[in-house]
Order: structure tokens, then sequence, then C-alpha cells
């Protein structure tokens, strides 16, 4: 029982550091590389980008970054634009 009490412990306080190194991280317009920042503007239609977030997925069975980017556009609905790191557009989810 003594075992499992410490286990508990150990692994508590081992998410605390790993947890954030998994987050997603928010960014500012001019941290985005070029060809990223390009794909946004093509793919935003006139709509306002409320937040920008960079984060890693498994693409391929490959660790990828990724921009994922929320826009309102102008009738008020939401889209989430999904970038790659070398500017290739992967994704535009409608929320």
């Amino acid at each position: 029982m003594k075992t499992n009490t410490i286990a508990a412990v150990v692994l508590s306080i081992a998410m605390i550091f790993v947890a954030p190194a998994f987050a997603d991280k928010k960014v500012l317009w001019a941290d985005i590389p070029a060809a990223v920042q390009k794909t946004i503007t093509e793919n935003v239609g006139g709509g306002k980008i409320e937040e920008i977030e960079k984060e890693t997925e498994t693409i391929g069975g490959k660790r990828t970054p990724i921009y994922e980017v929320d826009v309102r556009k102008t009738d008020g609905s939401k889209i989430e634009i999904k970038v790659g790191e070398d500017g290739k557009l992967i994704a535009i989810d409608k929320d």
C-alpha cells in the first residue's frame, strides 16, 4: 500500500512538469513564419483573428508543429484554420 501511495505522489509531481510541454502555446502574429502568415491571410476570408496557438499534432505518424487560428467571420460564425510550420494548409474546421 505504501508503494502505491509513493507512486501516486511521484506521478502527480511528474505531471506538473510534463503537462506544460504538451499544452497549446499562444503566439503573436510577429512570431509566426512568413509562409504561415501568408496561408492564414489567404484563408481568413475577411474575418477577424481572435487567437493563434502553436501545438504539436501527430500527422501521418509524425509529430508535426502546427498553428491553429481561431477566426470570427463577418456573419458571426467561427472557423479554425490549421497550418503547418511550412505554410501548408492542413484544415479549415467550422466551429
